[in-house]
This record gives C-alpha cells, sequence and structure tokens, in this order.
C-alpha cells in the first residue's frame, strides 16, 4: 500500500494506492466530506498510434450529482499506462458550496500528488 497526501483542512487530499496481483485499486478522497462519488476503471492497451506504446481504455460511473471521476480519471489513467496493469479507481472530493478558489486549491493538491505517485511508480518499475 502507497499513501500520498497534500494540504490541510478542506484541501487536504490523499490518494491511497493498493497493489495486487492482477491490478492497482486507488482511493482518490478529500475535502471536508470524503464518500464515493466516482468509480473508474482503466484497462491497459497498446496504443492505436502503432508505435507500440500503451495506453489505456477507461470507463467512468460518476454517482448521480457527483463529479468525482473529472479529478480521479487522470490520475487512474497515469498510473494504469505506467505500470501497464488495470486500475479500479475510487474518488470522492467535497467541500460544502466551494467557489471556484476551492476547487482550484484541490486541483492544485491532485496535480502535486499525481507527481508524486508518478515518481514513486517509475522508480519501482
Amino acid at each position: 500500500m502507497e499513501r500520498f497526501q497534500e494540504g490541510t483542512g478542506k484541501y487536504r487530499i490523499e490518494a491511497t494506492v493498493f497493489t495486487t496481483e492482477e491490478g492497482y485499486i486507488l482511493h482518490l478522497l478529500g475535502g471536508e466530506k470524503p464518500h464515493v462519488g466516482a468509480v473508474i476503471i482503466c484497462q491497459p492497451r497498446e496504443s492505436l498510434t502503432g508505435d507500440g506504446s500503451t495506453s489505456c481504455t477507461t470507463s467512468s460511473l460518476p454517482l448521480i450529482g457527483h463529479k468525482d471521476d473529472i479529478p480521479a480519471r487522470p490520475l487512474a489513467e497515469v498510473l494504469c499506462k505506467l505500470t501497464g496493469q488495470p486500475v479500479v479507481a475510487v474518488s470522492g472530493i467535497h467541500i460544502d458550496n466551494a467557489t471556484g478558489d476551492d476547487i482550484a486549491h484541490l486541483q492544485q493538491n491532485i496535480e502535486i500528488i499525481t507527481e508524486k505517485m508518478l515518481q514513486r511508480f517509475k522508480e519501482s518499475h
């Protein structure tokens, strides 16, 4: 299990990656009320460019009224492409009456976590 976190208070984001024999399970939670807001499934495949690189096919399933797939999808896809393994992500980030500045702050923390995760998994692959 790998854990990454960034921010404090209502801007705190935590990503936990569980390694299984057949892929990864990612939890991306944060804000004032971590919850289950979306599920994302990424399956690795050869890129359609034909250059031999790895891409992925992704399915997102947000719960009604939720947009938690928006921040989790890129993170799950990066992990899938980097490792060549399937990734299932569960995401839930919530701040009551979030402003544009609140969302930007959360997004910045997610980007920092993404970079930390990339660095860690690049070192191990």
